[in-house]
């Protein structure tokens, strides 16, 4: 029997590979902008609706960056209104488990949790970063090597409050009518000392599901200890497969088995009547999400230093880059180790195919995982997951909000019909769309035992 796809939408929101200059792209602060897209995922049996996070707007040579940064609302907000307008669609939220304290947190997804009758899902970001700390109190306190230490505490210790009512326990006029009940919360560890009653009762999933997306070492051990689904970069087939291996085999050293973990890479894709129409349109969308400004931004990433002066549509910089030099930007991931070996390598494709830098720039960084037709881009997410290179997508389209709308009517049926996506949600909770066993009450999370880094 083929295995089932999985597939999640996330909101276009704050990126590159987002449209802004198509007539058909929208806000995105607008509600309404929110409820198409979760309710075009409803509407194609979505497992869920995804949002990102951004804590900071992003500067460039000490200026906010207004190509890229439109603004961002509160995620729990948004996702507890869409719960309201959609009725299975799990509802999963980017929330810093660097920057926010395991009470709160845990209340407000225990609400949302509930709120949803059961679809909330809490993806496990970390940051270390200064520039971003400074809007906290506790502003760039947290030195790299404590990321991970921390995030698998802030799981730890919201599991032990979760876990603080009983599944049996039901309130009625302020009293409980079970036994067993509310237990006192008391967590002592190198991160966080807490200790009280927690506010809201057991959860319908009991936890949400916890979704992570680190690719380091460390990051994959946090992931292979405490999630149970991983927002994964990998999208050719081989990087897929070995990706795909590695997570599954992580996961014994943790007493868990390899239905426990779901590979979910971020994917675009572009659909054409023909495959020669779909080519033409991707090229279109990539200059588009490439414009001259983007490329230099992008290049001055990478150099590290001003390039305003340079030509976009000529040849690349003649200079080496300021590997030791402050950031010239603020807010993003590094995404260069070696600036000049990647400098080098831009330079060798530039000159291989007489390229001017914005033409690298899209060759580089502006790509699409999947082109085609309906059928064609179906039968190759079906042939990723038939051969282990995931256990579905996260699909991040390029239009806000209908860039999803396509992919519903076109690409979902024909996965339908091969018989590996479903016709008809068979659960009401996020866990049953993911295949996820129920989570059982204990007295000790599992990722208590989990990471060192």
């Amino acid at each position: 029997m083929p295995k089932q796809i999985h597939l999640a939408a996330h909101f276009p929101g704050v990126n590159n590979t987002t449209v802004w200059t198509d007539p058909r792209s929208g806000s995105n602060v607008d509600f309404r902008s929110f409820v198409h897209l979760a309710q075009t995922a409803e509407r194609g049996k979505f497992d869920f609706f995804f949002l990102a996070e951004g804590l900071r707007l992003r500067e460039q040579r000490g200026k906010i960056f207004d190509l890229d940064v439109v603004g961002r609302p509160d995620t729990f907000t948004v996702l507890a209104a869409l719960a309201a307008v959609t009725e299975k669609l799990g509802l999963a939220g980017t929330i810093n488990a660097t920057f926010n304290e395991p009470y709160e947190l845990a209340r407000q997804f225990a609400t949302l949790d509930h709120l949803s009758a059961g679809r909330a899902g809490w993806n496990v970001v970390t940051s270390s970063d200064a520039f971003t700390g400074e809007n906290f109190r506790r502003g760039g306190f947290l030195d790299h090597s404590q990321r991970y230490e921390r995030a698998a505490e802030m799981v730890q210790a919201a599991r032990e409050l979760w876990d603080s009512w009983a599944a049996d326990a039901i309130v009625a006029d302020g009293q409980f009518v079970r036994a067993g009940g509310l237990r006192p919360f008391s967590h002592q560890g190198k991160q966080f000392d807490i200790a009280g009653e927690f506010s809201v009762p057991r959860m319908p999933q009991g936890h949400p599901v916890i979704i992570q997306a680190g690719d380091s070492d460390s990051g994959r051990e946090f992931g292979a200890a405490t999630a149970d689904a991983i927002f994964s970069r990998h999208g050719t087939l081989a990087e897929g497969q070995a990706f795909y291996q590695d997570m599954k085999s992580r996961l014994a050293k943790y007493g868990r088995h390899r239905d426990q973990l779901k590979i979910l890479p971020g994917v675009t894709y572009i659909l054409g009547d023909t495959q020669a129409q779909a080519h033409e349109l991707a090229a279109d969308v990539r200059r588009q999400q490439v414009g001259p400004q983007t490329a230099i931004a992008f290049a001055e990433q990478l150099w590290n230093r001003d390039l305003s002066s340079y030509d976009p549509e000529g040849p690349l910089p003649d200079v080496d880059p300021e590997p030791d030099a402050v950031s010239i930007s603020q807010g993003r991931a590094r995404t260069h180790r070696d600036r000049l070996a990647s400098v080098q390598k831009w330079r060798a494709l530039a000159a291989e195919r007489n390229l001017s830098l914005r033409e690298v720039v899209i060759e580089i960084t502006g790509r699409q995982s999947f082109i085609g037709t309906p059928r064609q881009v179906a039968e190759e997410i079906n042939s990723f997951v038939q051969n282990d290179a995931s256990d579905g997508f996260i699909l991040v389209p390029h239009l806000t909000p209908g860039g999803l709308d396509d992919f519903v009517d076109k690409v979902v049926p024909e996965l339908q019909e091969r018989g590996v996506f479903r016709t008809e949600y068979a659960g009401s909770t996020l866990r049953e769309h993911l295949g996820l066993a129920p989570v059982e009450e204990r007295e000790q999370s599992p990722s208590s035992a989990v990471v060192s880094v």
